[in-house]
């Protein structure tokens, strides 16, 4: 399993009206988050040829982040089979280690021509195994 690891730091445009970061907000984090570890990974020809689509999130958020708190994110992919991937992601304040949100995407491989699934190509399965 490889894990794909950043940092970020919050920002007042990542808070809510309760002056924490906003649900939205960590859910474009972890799509970011899932879109940099594949370009990480991938060739500009594997990602020409082969589309991610989300079909489900599961988000449980734990604890609250704050302004200008530093954030450690890290995601790793722990299924991958047929058309279908699960990614999962944490984000921990970076000074205390607290998990403050935990997910699991489920992704479908697509082809890019047709929008139909596809079974995930064996050189992308070694990628994330």
């Amino acid at each position: 399993m490889q894990v794909f690891e950043t940092t970020r730091t919050v920002t007042q445009d990542d808070i809510d009206h309760l002056n924490h970061v906003n649900n939205i907000q960590y859910l474009q984090w972890i799509q970011g988050l899932a879109r940099a570890h594949w370009e990480s990974v991938s060739s500009p020809k594997q990602r020409q040829d082969n589309v991610w689509v989300v079909m489900r999130h599961e988000i449980d958020y734990k604890a609250p982040a704050f302004v200008n708190e530093a954030l450690h994110l890290k995601t790793y992919v722990s299924k991958c089979e047929g058309v279908i991937s699960v990614r999962e992601v944490e984000i921990l304040n970076a000074k205390t280690g607290k998990l403050l949100v935990k997910s699991k995407t489920k992704w479908c491989m697509t082809d890019p021509k047709t929008k139909r699934p596809k079974r995930i190509p064996e050189n992308l399965l070694s990628i994330f195994n």
